[in-house]
């Protein structure tokens, strides 16, 4: 039954090789952790329904491979997203630095200009963190980005990530309601149950 289903949302997770985008997405889509997860090839792709503030929404969350000799997907891969997640791993200082590159890519290919940006610093269960909160946190506070420190193996902050980009999502509503009509994308998914944030979220 689809008819209570608000909208769908395009998501995309963004970043360089390695930083766990696939590991988050594992984690709030089928709720697992793989500790040997290969390198994606191309783009992944996976649907999930979630509630937020009483709204239901289908996500059509897009996954990226980091790596430069699949840049030739870009353009289409962000057409029409209404939301991202931009990860780093907190333990690779390049992989913040290069945050900058990530943005410039979005507002080059990106089709919106008020699409709603979730800054992920990753893997924040490891030691010898490279990356500090405040840094991240000073990071979206300049680039107007929301903001979390999470860890895809721990499972701390991964469903308040994304249920805080939809929620701000769909308090814009001009990023979704002309997409509410006919272009649904047609998956069947698994629904999720609701998830609070447990005081990880920090919104900017």
């Amino acid at each position: 039954m689809e008819d209570d289903v608000l909208t769908t949302l395009k998501i995309l997770i963004i970043g360089e090789s390695g930083v766990g985008k696939s590991s988050l997405l594992l984690r709030f889509t089928e709720d697992t952790f793989d500790p040997e997860q290969s390198a994606t090839i191309g783009v992944d792709f996976k649907v999930k329904t979630i509630s937020v503030d009483g709204n239901r929404a289908k996500l059509a969350i897009w996954d990226t491979a980091g790596q430069e000799r699949f840049r030739t997907l870009t353009p289409s891969y962000y057409r029409g997203a209404q939301g991202v997640i931009l990860v780093y791993d907190v333990t690779r200082r390049e992989t913040f630095t290069k945050l900058d590159n990530w943005l410039n890519e979005l507002e080059t290919y990106c089709t919106r200009n008020d699409l709603v940006k979730m800054l992920v610093g990753n893997k924040i269960d490891k030691e010898n963190h490279e990356v500090d909160r405040a840094e991240g946190l000073k990071f979206a506070r300049k680039h107007s980005t929301l903001f979390i420190e999470a860890s895809a193996k721990t499972k701390d902050g991964v469903q308040c990530a994304f249920e805080e980009l939809v929620e701000k999502v769909i308090q814009t509503p001009g990023l979704w309601q002309s997409e509410n009509h006919g272009r649904a994308v047609q998956l069947t998914d698994e629904d999720a149950g609701g998830g609070a944030c447990g005081g990880y979220c920090s919104l900017v």
